[in-house]
């Protein structure tokens, strides 16, 4: 059996597959929806943690704090909707 956020794949009922695909469309809107405003938001890949180099021919970004912080909000809700599902 395959585990997916504590949701069984496999069993003879379909309620957890059904949930499954509630939370695979609930991660895909979040995702597009900070895809459409993220050029909207003014301070997402320009916070002071983001490394960036630029030279005559060469540009380098690494954007370390923007991924921190995004790495928590996405830890947040997934742990909020993991919640909603047990």
């Amino acid at each position: 059996m395959v585990y997916f956020y504590k949701i069984k794949f496999g069993n003879k009922k379909m309620g957890g597959m059904g949930k499954s695909l509630i939370l695979i469309g609930i991660i895909l809107i979040v995702v597009g929806v900070i895809m459409n405003f993220s050029g909207k938001i003014p301070f997402l890949g320009k916070l002071p943690g983001d490394i960036y180099i630029k030279k005559d021919n060469f540009v380098f970004y690494f954007p370390l704090a923007t991924s921190i912080i995004i790495s928590i909000l996405l830890t947040i809700i997934l742990n909020i909707i993991g919640k909603f599902f047990k």
